[in-house]
């Protein structure tokens, strides 16, 4: 009795089992959210994944609109796909997961193209530059690593920020991460953190918040964004860099970058090693 009982329990979880892997493809959230570029332009609308607190780059103005040069940049490909934009801001450790689960179409999103995440996405050619540096006040002695003994630093978790600040301070300081730019900045503030790791534009926030306080310590390397889209997703890959190409010959990309980032626009590397830009 009990050996026929375990038989049936067996045979219900073999059945249970080969039901599962045939509605798996089903219950995927990629499978069911992923759109094609043509599924998009049928719709009449692309979800953008961007950065909604990381001025100027991607950040929600005092109106409750998204804006900055990520916008205005998705703004320009939306109108050439000819369709709508909403915007999904993402915090930063969220925008890979967003993208790959299709719950945005693509990222406009502060992206800086390493080759770790390159093992996840898709990269577009580079369409913006950024240095990433070390900010701390004026009064404390930063020139260089060794003077970062003991004290910690925040950093945007899974950011540019954090790979750059991790591997320079090794074990000489502490990283401390937090969820996005805002909370890595406020905890400076507050006296959490000694030193931030951030981009360009951390000064101009750091000045708005505390004037005359605080200045750029350390630059630790230059990195270039990308549109990220999905692995092996060519009409997307396609699709994006021949955006980019027209709005670079036009003119277009000139006047967001001028608006935006208040310098001349950085000569963009051809490739970058184990980080492709287009899908063979």
């Amino acid at each position: 009795m009990i050996s026929s009982f375990k038989t049936g329990l067996k045979r219900r979880g073999i059945l249970f089992a080969a039901a599962a892997l045939v509605m798996a493809p089903w219950l995927s959230p990629m499978s069911a959210q992923a759109a094609t570029v043509e599924e998009v332009k049928a719709k009449g609308k692309i979800v953008v994944g961007i950065q909604g607190d990381n001025a100027p780059w991607g950040f929600v103005n005092s109106s409750g609109v998204q804006d900055g040069f990520d916008a205005d940049i998705a703004k320009l490909f939306a109108k050439e796909l000819g369709v709508e934009v909403e915007f999904a801001p993402l915090a930063v450790a969220n925008r890979i997961p967003a993208l790959v689960t299709g719950k945005v179409d693509i990222l406009f999103a502060t992206m800086a193209m390493t080759e770790e995440r390159a093992k996840s996405i898709q990269y577009s050619k580079p369409y913006a530059g950024n240095t990433i540096s070390l900010y701390g006040p004026k009064d404390k002695k930063m020139i260089e690593i060794a003077d970062l003994a003991g004290l910690e630093i925040g950093v945007p978790k899974s950011s540019s920020q954090d790979k750059a600040v991790t591997t320079a301070v090794g074990d000489t300081a502490t990283v401390r991460r937090f969820d996005d730019d805002a909370a890595s900045i406020q905890a400076l503030l507050s006296g959490q953190v000694q030193a931030v790791g951030g981009n360009q534009f951390y000064l101009d926030r750091l000045e708005a918040a505390s004037a005359g306080t605080y200045e750029r310590k350390i630059d630790f390397l230059t990195t270039f964004n990308g549109v990220g889209t999905r692995l092996g997703e060519k009409d997307w890959n396609e699709t994006v860099n021949a955006f980019l190409d027209k709005i670079m010959a036009n003119g277009e990309h000139a006047k967001v970058y001028a608006k935006w980032m208040k310098v001349e626009v950085p000569k963009f590397p051809e490739s970058i090693p184990n980080i492709p830009f287009t899908i063979n």
